[in-house]
């Protein structure tokens, strides 16, 4: 007659409880590493979420700049829609190396210093900067 469970080993008797608790340890130690890899990675989505939109708002601006009204020096800033602040800086670009003459050009050089940033952000610091030329006709 044959038994439904056969005697096992004595000598086997299972996992011991510090077995276990090792195996939970490094269960943990490994369950948190990668939530930190997670974590990591969803900031980094919305910081790269943040700067694409910081580029289409610096992009917006500068094609706007002198559209409307000329573009002349000083400093201009405003609001956009997403909940961004930008700020420019318009000043005349000076060339020593300019290959042209200066009095027969009917345009001059203006450079356009951007900063885009949160507009509820704490920090001062911009998302996004960026600098250009713009070549407008002299007064």
């Amino acid at each position: 007659m044959s038994r439904l469970f056969p005697r096992s080993d004595p000598r086997q008797r299972g996992f011991s409880l510090l077995e276990i608790l090792v195996a939970f340890v490094i269960l943990a130690v490994s369950l948190g590493t990668i939530m930190r890899i997670f974590s990591g990675s969803l900031r980094n989505i919305g910081d790269a979420e943040r700067r694409a939109q910081a580029v289409a708002v610096a992009e917006s601006v500068l094609a706007g700049l002198g559209v409307e009204k000329p573009l002349t020096d000083g400093e201009i800033s405003g609001e956009a829609e997403p909940g961004y602040r930008w700020s420019a800086r318009v000043t005349p670009h000076v060339d020593a190396d300019a290959v042209f003459d200066a009095v027969a050009t009917p345009v001059e050089l203006k450079r356009i210093d951007l900063d885009v940033t949160l507009a509820d952000a704490d920090e001062a610091a911009p998302v996004l900067r960026l600098t250009t030329l713009r070549a407008v006709p002299k007064p």
